[in-house]
């Protein structure tokens, strides 16, 4: 292998490394805007402070209702990981949010048990009924949901994997070698 293909292949690593890294969760345009030094927790114990924040909030949807200007979505809020995707174990949980579309979004689209991710204004707070007992929702105005696949029952262990390998040798005399693998 020629020092030229071996560069073609560096470059086409990268590039496909690059295509299955870009998937973004908050869109480019909002990026700037996020305060991700808000956490959940404080919105929830005083919504009104951090009114007009933008922030990003992971959970799974509870329910979903039709609004007169819009749709109202209840979801159980979860920490995000580091891909932004909430982390589906509920016991870790701080509480529950409203998350609010200003445009029709129907509720049977939104499965009760789905994970999002939401980036959106804290708009302030709703005290609504939770089964028989008042509850102080903290409400975010929707700019972006992400919305992220259900995990497969057949493959709950298995998850994809990407991966580049490199390998290269000297030989004596006239030989040489080197290699590369991509693996999904």
């Amino acid at each position: 292998m020629g020092l030229a293909s071996f560069r073609l292949w560096w470059v086409a690593a990268f590039i496909l490394a690059a295509a299955c890294s870009s998937q973004r969760v908050v869109p480019e345009s909002l990026e700037l805007l996020v305060d991700r030094t808000v956490t959940f927790q404080e919105i929830l114990s005083a919504p009104e402070s951090y009114q007009g924040k933008v922030v990003v909030l992971g959970g799974v949807v509870l329910k979903a209702k039709r609004l007169k200007n819009g749709t109202q979505i209840e979801l159980l809020q979860l920490p995000l990981d580091k891909r932004e995707r909430p982390i589906l174990d509920r016991q870790q949980s701080q509480g529950r949010f409203l998350a609010i579309r200003q445009d029709f979004l129907d509720p049977a689209t939104l499965v009760e048990g789905s994970a999002m991710t939401i980036v959106g204004d804290v708009f302030g707070a709703k005290t609504d009924y939770l089964d028989d007992v008042e509850y102080r929702y903290p409400v975010v105005t929707i700019k972006h949901i992400h919305p992220w696949l259900a995990p497969s029952y057949d493959n709950a262990q298995s998850r994809p994997r990407f991966s580049i390998g490199l390998g290269g040798g000297t030989g004596v005399g006239v030989g040489g070698g080197g290699g590369f693998a991509i693996g999904f």
